[in-house]
C-alpha cells in the first residue's frame, strides 16, 4: 500500500504543487506542440522513481508516464470553456484510475472488494449518500416549492448562481452525516455559526420578511434531514 500512496503523491505533486500556471497555459495554447506538456509529464516520471526510490520500476514510472501524457492530450483537445470543470474532474478521475490499475496488474495486491460488497453497511451508506446529495436537494427543492416562487415573483432582482443553493445544501448535508457519525456533534454548532456569519448580510439587508424566513426554514430543513439521517445510519449499524 505504501507504493500506491508514494505513486499518488507523485500524481499530486506534479500536478498540484510543482506545475506552474504558465505550463499550464502552454498547453492549453499549443497542445501537443507544447514544450511544457512534455516537460510536465516527464516531471511526473522523474517523481515516481524519485519518491519509489528504485531504478528498477523504471518500466512502470515510463508506462505512467506514457498514459499521463495521453490523458492529458485528451483533456487538452477536448476542454472547452464552458466544461472546464466537468473536464477537470474526468482528467483526475482518469489519471487515479490509471494509478489504481497499473497498480494491481503489477504487485497483485490482495484486495477483498467482495469482503467490502456483501458488507451490508456499505449498501446503507451507498443509501444514505444517495439520499443526501440527490434525493434530498430534489425533496427540499419541491418543500420550498411555494416560497421560492414567492421570492420569485417579488421586486427583487438579485442574481444568483445556478444551482448555487443546490450545492451548497448537498456539501452542508454531507458535512453534518459525517459529523454525527465520526461523533462530533460540536462541529454541527460551528458549521451553523459559520453559515450564520455568511447569511447574515443577507438576512439584515433583506427588506423582504419572507426571504428571511424562506432561509431559514431551507437551512433547518436541511440540517435536520441530515441529523436524522446520521443517526438512522447509526442506530441500523449499532454504532
Amino acid at each position: 500500500m505504501i507504493v500506491l500512496t508514494k505513486l499518488i503523491l507523485a500524481h499530486l505533486t506534479g500536478d498540484f504543487v510543482l506545475q506552474p500556471k504558465g505550463w499550464v497555459a502552454d498547453k492549453e495554447r499549443y497542445k501537443i506542440r507544447s514544450l511544457k506538456l512534455f516537460l510536465h509529464v516527464l516531471l511526473h516520471g522523474g517523481l515516481i522513481i524519485l519518491l519509489l526510490w528504485d531504478v528498477g520500476y523504471w518500466l512502470l514510472a515510463g508506462i505512467l508516464t506514457i498514459t499521463h501524457l495521453m490523458i492529458d492530450l485528451l483533456k487538452i483537445y477536448f476542454q472547452k470553456e464552458h466544461n472546464q470543470t466537468s473536464w477537470f474532474l474526468a482528467d483526475q478521475a482518469m489519471h487515479l484510475g490509471s494509478i489504481l490499475i497499473l497498480y494491481y496488474f503489477w504487485f497483485r495486491p490482495e484486495w477483498h472488494i467482495s469482503l467490502l460488497v456483501l458488507n451490508p453497511n456499505f449498501w446503507l451508506l451507498i443509501t444514505i449518500l444517495l439520499f443526501l446529495t440527490v434525493v434530498t436537494a430534489v425533496l427540499i427543492r419541491f418543500i420550498m416549492l411555494n416560497w421560492s416562487l414567492s421570492i420569485k415573483n417579488s421586486d427583487s432582482e438579485e442574481d444568483s448562481l445556478s444551482k448555487a443553493g443546490t450545492y451548497i445544501g448537498i456539501l452542508e448535508r454531507l458535512f453534518i452525516f459525517v459529523f454525527v457519525v465520526s461523533g462530533n456533534w460540536a462541529s454541527i454548532g460551528f458549521l451553523l455559526t459559520a453559515k450564520s456569519v455568511f447569511r447574515f448580510g443577507d438576512l439584515r439587508e433583506a427588506k423582504d420578511r419572507k426571504l428571511t424566513e424562506y432561509i431559514l426554514i431551507g437551512t433547518l430543513v436541511s440540517f435536520g434531514i441530515a441529523i436524522i439521517s446520521g443517526m438512522v445510519f447509526l442506530w441500523l449499524t449499532d454504532y
